[in-house]
């Protein structure tokens, strides 16, 4: 008998602590890997998928590391122009006229739905998926100018953990959140601060995962900034430091796109405005706080695409990802569809229109020009270099075509009209 309690001893102390946490606790759900890929088993779907469609899609991994630490983090590229780029400083010029968007999955380890959303994202860019309601044309107008880059796990090292039975680990490999770890507001406590959810690192960007994406911001000069996390359904704009949202032009445009997607996607539900105001609490040292402030991106935005309010806070896994089919299925389904609904508006932003217009089942004419010419150029495959200045002189003609064409008819009706009254002699009465 006392054998037997001294093996049980060996294999109590000889088992790692994570399974030990992961399977004592009846209380904790599991990873659902019927539903979840692994870490390795997604970004090896996801370079096949790159592999399969090399004239939209381009993947590359970047290492970076400090103090014995090291990162590296996957990019996929998707442009419809790639295949009409012979080297890099073409493809440059190609990305003048397009719209831009940087997004990023996975940037804490416990939130496996995003990267699942990341990969969703890239099968209906591929067209192996398909959106559900949504038309060819939709998508085909909203994917001629786009030109996207995406991370799909930005917190490679922290996944790992998870893996491994730490099912509410946030932090990278090192214990550093990294929505913690930029230069805007860098370091402030709360009284409320937990170490272990919001440790900000040694100094902004101390982590090399935040090193790689702050380079890939600043070389790529995004139009929006797109940062997925899980937890709760929300559209967030900045700031996530303070309770407000920035002022001017900017501002309303990003409060018109929130507002348009959360009618459309999210049926008013969704929690809209700043990060700061609208979460219940701030968070100094964001990565969408620095891409508005220091990159200067027009839209920045942090999406909250899933939380389950009645789950235990250690209930890590069943909190912040569906564990059910038709759940998940519907999460990805809906946010992925959002996405390209939002790429739309955004564009519609860039290029002068509101997002009034897109909502409506009516296009305008630069909206309808835009379109055409660049179907036509899909359709011919012909080398339509279609320049801001030359679409603003095409637009102007066509005003100026239907205003004369109104005067002419005007001025004609009115000939008519003289033309037809009866003569009346001016007799004394």
């Amino acid at each position: 008998m006392p054998y037997f309690f001294f093996s049980l001893f060996l294999l109590f102390i000889l088992t790692p602590s994570s399974l030990v946490n992961a399977t004592s606790n009846p209380n904790h759900t599991p990873i659902n890997h019927d539903l979840y890929h692994s870490s390795a088993g997604l970004l090896e779907q996801i370079k096949a998928l790159v592999h399969r469609h090399p004239d939209k899609l381009s993947v590359e991994t970047i290492e970076a590391g400090n103090r014995g630490y090291g990162a590296e983090i996957t990019v996929v590229t998707y442009s419809r122009s790639r295949k009409k780029a012979d080297d890099k400083s073409k493809y440059r010029i190609l990305l003048v006229d397009k719209f831009l968007v940087f997004q990023s999955f996975g940037q804490h380890g416990r939130e496996l739905i995003t990267t699942e959303l990341a990969l969703k994202i890239l099968s209906v860019l591929s067209e192996e998926q398909f959106l559900p309601n949504k038309d060819a044309v939709f998508l085909n107008r909203t994917l001629d100018n786009l030109v996207l880059k995406v991370v799909p796990m930005e917190n490679l090292n922290g996944r790992k953990l998870v893996e491994e039975g730490d099912l509410c680990e946030r932090r990278n490999g090192r214990g550093v959140d990294l929505n913690r770890n930029w230069s805007v507001d860098w370091g402030k406590k709360e009284k409320d601060y937990d170490p272990y959810e919001e440790n900000p690192g040694t100094a902004p960007f101390s982590e090399p995962e935040s090193q790689i994406m702050r380079n890939l911001a600043l070389s790529f000069e995004p139009h929006m900034w797109i940062n997925v996390h899980s937890g709760m359904e929300a559209l967030f704009m900045p700031y996530d430091h303070r309770n407000t949202t920035p002022i001017g032009s900017a501002s309303q445009q990003m409060r018109a796109l929130l507002s348009a997607l959360n009618q459309i996607h999210c049926q008013n539900h969704c929690v809209t405005g700043s990060g700061g105001g609208s979460v219940g609490y701030l968070a100094h040292g964001t990565a969408t706080d620095f891409m508005y402030e220091i990159v200067k991106v027009p839209m920045a935005f942090t999406f909250e695409i899933y939380g389950d309010p009645k789950a235990s806070s250690k209930d890590c896994f069943k909190m912040f990802n569906p564990v059910d089919l038709a759940t998940f299925n519907r999460v990805l389904n809906d946010w992925s569809a959002a996405f390209f609904t939002i790429f739309r508006l955004g564009q519609l932003q860039v290029f002068g229109n509101n997002s009034e217009a897109a909502a409506s089942s009516f296009l305008s004419i630069d909206d309808y020009l835009d379109g055409y010419l660049m179907e036509r150029r899909n359709r011919y495959s012909k080398k339509m270099e279609v320049l801001d200045l030359g679409m603003q002189e095409i637009r102007t003609y066509f005003r100026l075509f239907l205003l004369s064409s109104v005067l002419l008819l005007f001025m004609f009706c009115s000939r008519i009209s003289k033309s037809s009254r009866p003569i009346v002699s001016a007799l004394p009465l």
